[in-house]
C-alpha cells in the first residue's frame, strides 16, 4: 500500500471521518493494522514500531483479533522430549512452551529428565464436557421444582433441540440448581477437538428456546455464572470443565536422589505440607506449585484461550511413597479447557506447536487429538 494512502487514512481517523474498525474497509488487513500503529504512535507517544514485525498475514489473525496493530513476539522453548503413555498420546514428544519466564522451561525440562529416567509418565482423561449455565426467572419455589423437573424429564427434547445447530457437539448432561426463584441449568457437551466454548453457547440457546416456549421460565442470561468460565470456581474443581486429565510417574529412589539431590520422603513431606496443608489454610481452588505457569505457556504455545488457564490452574499434586522406597507423584487437572482446532490453533506459530506435539486439526475418532493435548500438558 502506498505511502500517501497510509498518510491520508491516518488522518481521516485522526479527523473522526474514519473509525478504527473500519479501516479494512478501505485497504487490505495488514495496512489497516499499519494506519493503526501510526495513530497509535502519535496519540501515545510511543514507538509501536516493534509490533509491526510479525510473521502472518493479518487477514488470517481476524476471526481473532480487533482492531490490529500488529503482533507480540513471545520466546518459544521446548522441554523433553519426555515420554507419555496416554490414552491419546503415546511415545515420546517434545513439549513447546511460549513464555518470559525465565527458568520455567529449565525447570519443566528438568522434570521431564526425571519422569524419562523413571520410564515415562502414564496419562489419561478421566472426564469431558465443556459448559454452559444459563439462568431463568421463575415465579417461586414451587415453579423452579416444577422447572427442574421438567428439564430432568425431558433431556432427549433438550438434546435434539441443542445438537440442531452442530455438526460435532453433542450433549451429555443437563443438571438443575436451585436458588429461590433462580434456576441454573448446567449444559455440559461433548466437544470433541474444539475447546467449544462458542459451540456450547448457540447450542444452549437452542435448547432454551426450547423451555421458554414449554414452561412458564424466563431466560435471563444464557450464563449464569455457574458454568463457570474463566473465573475461580469450586464448581469446576468438583464437576470438572473442558477435559479432566490426569497423569502419573513411580520415580525409584536412585533417581530422585541422583537427579533432585533429596530423598522421596522429603518430596512427600514438602508436598503434603506446602501444596495440600498450606493450600487448604489459604482457601485455594488449586492445591499445586505451579501448576499455572506450566499450563499457561503452553495456552500460548499451541492457541489455546489463555484467559481459562484460570480453570486450567485447578489442580491437586500428590506424592507418596512406593511399596519399594521410590517416590509415586500425580498431578489432577479438574478442567483444563484446549482445542486443537479453532480459535487460536489456525495461526501458524500456534498450528506449528501443535505439530510439534503430533495434535493439530481434528483427531481419528474425533476427540483424540483434543484428549492427546491434554495428556501432554498433565
Amino acid at each position: 500500500m502506498s505511502e500517501p494512502t497510509i498518510s491520508t487514512l491516518v488522518e481521516r481517523v485522526r479527523d473522526g471521518d474514519v473509525r478504527l474498525h473500519e479501516l479494512e474497509e478501505h485497504v487490505d488487513p495488514d495496512a489497516a493494522a499499519t494506519v493503526r500503529r501510526r495513530v497509535v504512535a502519535e496519540q501515545s507517544g510511543a514507538d509501536v514500531d516493534a509490533f509491526g514485525e510479525y510473521a502472518f498475514d493479518a487477514a488470517d489473525a481476524d476471526p481473532n483479533i480487533d482492531n490490529m496493530i500488529g503482533g507480540v513476539q513471545v520466546p518459544v522453548g521446548v522441554a523433553g522430549p519426555v515420554t507419555v503413555d496416554g490414552g491419546s498420546l503415546s511415545g515420546s514428544r517434545y513439549l513447546p512452551m511460549a513464555t518470559t519466564e525465565g527458568a520455567l522451561v529449565a525447570s519443566v525440562n528438568r522434570g521431564c529428565s526425571v519422569i524419562d529416567a523413571a520410564g515415562g509418565a502414564t496419562a489419561r482423561v478421566t472426564k469431558s464436557g465443556m459448559t454452559r449455565a444459563p439462568v431463568f426467572r421463575v415465579a417461586d419455589v414451587a415453579e423452579a421444582e416444577a422447572l427442574a423437573s421438567w428439564v430432568r424429564d425431558n433431556v432427549p427434547t433438550l438434546r435434539t433441540a441443542a445438537e440442531s445447530t452442530t455438526s460435532h457437539g453433542e450433549l451429555r448432561e443437563v443438571t438443575p440448581y436451585v436458588v429461590g426463584n433462580n434456576v441454573y441449568l448446567r449444559f455440559a457437551f461433548d466437544t470433541k477437538d474444539a475447546m467449544g466454548m462458542n459451540m456450547v453457547t448457540i447450542a444452549t440457546r437452542e435448547a432454551c428456546d426450547v423451555i421458554e416456549a414449554e414452561t412458564d421460565a424466563s431466560l435471563v442470561a444464557l450464563s449464569g455464572n455457574l458454568c463457570s468460565d474463566k473465573k475461580p470456581a469450586a464448581v469446576n474443581a468438583v464437576e470438572g470443565r473442558g477435559r479432566s486429565v490426569a497423569a502419573d510417574v513411580e520415580i525409584p529412589r536412585e533417581v530422585v536422589e541422583d537427579r533432585l539431590h533429596t530423598t522421596p520422603e522429603a518430596v512427600a513431606e514438602i508436598n503434603t505440607r506446602k501444596n495440600h496443608v498450606g493450600s487448604a489454610k489459604a482457601g485455594s481452588l488449586g492445591f499445586n506449585a505451579h501448576v499455572a505457569n506450566t499450563v499457561a505457556a503452553m495456552f500460548l504455545a499451541t492457541g489455546q484461550d489463555e484467559a481459562q488457564v484460570v480453570e486450567g490452574a485447578n489442580a491437586i499434586t500428590t506424592a507418596e511413597l512406593t511399596p519399594e522406597g521410590g517416590l509415586y507423584v500425580s498431578v489432577s487437572l479438574a478442567s483444563l479447557e484446549v482445542g486443537t482446532v479453532g480459535g487460536g490453533t489456525k495461526l501458524p506459530t500456534q498450528a506449528a506447536g501443535l505439530d510439534v506435539l503430533g495434535v493439530r486439526g481434528g483427531g481419528d475418532p474425533p476427540g483424540s487429538n483434543g484428549d492427546a493435548l491434554a495428556e501432554a500438558i498433565a
